[in-house]
């Protein structure tokens, strides 16, 4: 009877162990979708990071329909009013509509966002990647070049390149883009170093793989997590440089409702009207906070060693 007992209590764990065994890479994906989302609701910072994210993107796709005024007509008879019923964030100099123009701005913010996280991605992933797996003489020189960019301030380089380039909000992307991709491929070449002596790689290596396959299927996607949360917190630094280009002069041109121009334009008055500069300043502040709230509880969910 106690062997029974115990070939039906292995039977029993055996199938509990199955049930819990994703049937497909979809199941898989969707079971560590609810295992992100429970963890995000128990973590009232991360989710709250997540919600502003959200309502930036909501914001950003229906901001014909959310903004109450066209953001860029002029209408000098209401110049410069105080936040009432008629204009909820007041209005500017220029007699357009404060909130509209928030509005709008989101949807450059994630313009912004978006354009600079596709390119830097898979440069710092590939550059970190290549390097740490070949090392030697690519390491040497991958790295020196990443070295030389990490030496300048982001803002100062962006400067740079937006003098070579000129001013504009796609030569803003650019500039961006090119000051943000050493911190990715520092973290890819860190991860790749810690696997490329892994016992699954060099049972991978003595089966005949080539180096591309073992990079783009083996080492790459034990490098994604790390990349993504990296991304995440970069984006409150995409968007505080950015809004500082728009503030100088050198991002989105006007009329364009660019945040940081906004405060640019505003600062004159802001003695006066504050709400020229504390709107599209508290914006930017929130909308940083929530991507480097997101990217805490990502690094908690994602990376394994930070339990």
């Amino acid at each position: 009877m106690p062997m029974i007992a115990n070939i039906s209590t292995t039977e029993t764990a055996a199938k509990r162990q199955a049930d819990n065994t994703p049937a497909s890479s979809l199941d898989a994906l969707y079971k560590s979708s609810l295992r992100v989302l429970r963890h995000l609701l128990r973590n009232p910072m991360t989710l709250a990071g997540l919600l502003v994210a959200l309502l930036l993107v909501v914001v950003a796709a229906f901001a014909p329909w959310i903004a109450t005024h066209d953001p860029v007509v002029q209408n000098l008879a209401n110049a410069l009013q105080a936040p009432g019923a008629a204009h909820w964030f007041g209005t500017d100099e220029y007699g357009r509509d404060i909130f509209s123009r928030l509005v709008y701005g989101a949807r450059i913010t994630l313009y912004i966002i978006a354009l600079v996280t596709i390119i830097v991605g898979p440069i710092g992933l590939f550059i970190g990647t290549v390097s740490g797996y070949f090392g030697g003489i690519v390491d040497t020189v991958f790295m020196r070049i990443t070295d030389i960019f990490i030496s300048f301030p982001s803002l100062v380089l962006a400067l740079a390149f937006i003098a070579a380039l000129g001013p504009g909000l796609e030569h803003a992307v650019v500039a961006i883009a090119l000051t943000s991709w050493p911190p990715i491929a520092r973290l890819a070449r860190a991860e790749t170093l810690s696997l490329r002596k892994a016992d699954f790689v060099v049972a991978v290596e003595l089966q005949g793989a080539s180096s591309t396959r073992i990079i783009l299927r083996h080492i790459v996607p034990m490098c994604m997590s790390s990349v993504i949360i990296r991304l995440t917190m970069n984006m409150a630094g995409i968007i505080l440089t950015a809004a500082a280009l728009g503030f100088l002069g050198l991002g989105a041109q006007a009329p364009l409702p660019e945040w940081g121009a906004m405060i640019s334009t505003g600062r004159r008055y802001m003695l006066e009207c504050w709400w020229l500069v504390a709107v599209p300043g508290a914006a930017i502040m929130l909308v940083s906070l929530a991507f480097n709230l997101l990217g805490d509880g990502l690094r908690d969910i994602l990376d394994p060693r930070s339990e």
